[in-house]
């Protein structure tokens, strides 16, 4: 039993990502993502079905040509995986910064304090 691809799956690899953007503007022929990679034509085939299988695009028949079109919509997972960390992250600079900054005031004030004796 194979196991079930996810979207982080498919962003983990280089080139798949590489895929994504050239497919994310508008559905680019099979064909045409294959000649911008120097990997083999097998490799390319395998990417697309990881991607394809993760939800991030599909392929149709358009006559003789098999267009790759993006469903971005996954990658959501990805930003509120993201984004839930960036909040964390986020708050602690923010306590930080306030922190620098409470202890460069009570520093100015004790040099003023200083200075009046």
């Amino acid at each position: 039993m194979e196991a079930r691809r996810d979207v982080f799956q498919a962003i983990a690899d280089p080139t798949r990502r590489a895929i994504i953007g050239m497919i994310a503007k508008e559905p680019v022929n099979v064909n045409t993502i294959a000649e911008q990679f120097e990997v083999s034509r097998q490799a390319v085939s395998l990417h697309l079905k990881i991607l394809s299988e993760c939800g991030l695009l599909n392929i149709k028949q358009s006559g003789r040509e098999r267009l790759c079109e993006a469903k971005l919509e996954k990658l959501n997972e990805v930003h509120e995986w993201v984004e839930q960390y960036h909040k964390l992250w986020k708050g602690r600079l923010n306590a930080l910064k306030q922190f620098v900054e409470q202890e460069e005031i009570q520093a100015k004030h004790m040099n003023s304090d200083k200075k009046e004796y």
